[in-house]
This record gives structure tokens, sequence and C-alpha cells, in this order.
């Protein structure tokens, strides 16, 4: 199995279709609501993002293995999984 990150925004329509996509599929992620998460935690997850997308920060933030994906894109997810056809 892949191993999954996602972060979000709690009330972000984007990141709940993102949140949907994995749930439909039944495919376990490790997903953080950025907005829910101590300020520390904050600073380290938008390091983390800075860093994995030359400066880029957007929600929802998607690693699938090494591969970073940001915003909604269901086709290159399934990509990513091995899923599409």
């Amino acid at each position: 199995m892949k191993k999954i990150r996602v972060y979000t925004l709690s009330y972000c329509p984007w990141c709940k279709k993102t949140k949907k996509f994995f749930a439909d599929r039944k495919v376990p992620v490790d997903c953080v609501d950025y907005d829910l998460v101590n300020e520390d935690e904050q600073k380290e997850i938008l390091n983390e993002m800075r860093s994995r997308s030359k400066g880029g920060v957007a929600f929802p933030f998607v690693i699938i293995e090494d591969e970073v994906v940001v915003g909604y894109n269901p086709e290159r997810y399934e990509e990513l999984l091995g899923q599409k056809e």
C-alpha cells in the first residue's frame, strides 16, 4: 500500500472532495486538517509543503509516496495510485 498524506482545511469544499475520493476507494490516508492543529504543527506543515512544492502552498495538498499533487485532481490521484486505466 502506498503511503499517502493529505493536508486540508476543514471547511474547504475541494479538501472535502479529496477526502471523499480516498474514502470512497477505501484508500487509507494520513489526513491533517491544517486549520485544526496548533501553531507549531502549522509551521511544520507549511515548511514541508514549501519544501516539497518549491514554495507553493495551497489546499488540498496531497503527497502520494514522494509525488505531490496540489489541489483537487482525481485523475492524478488515480494515476499515482495505479488505478487509472
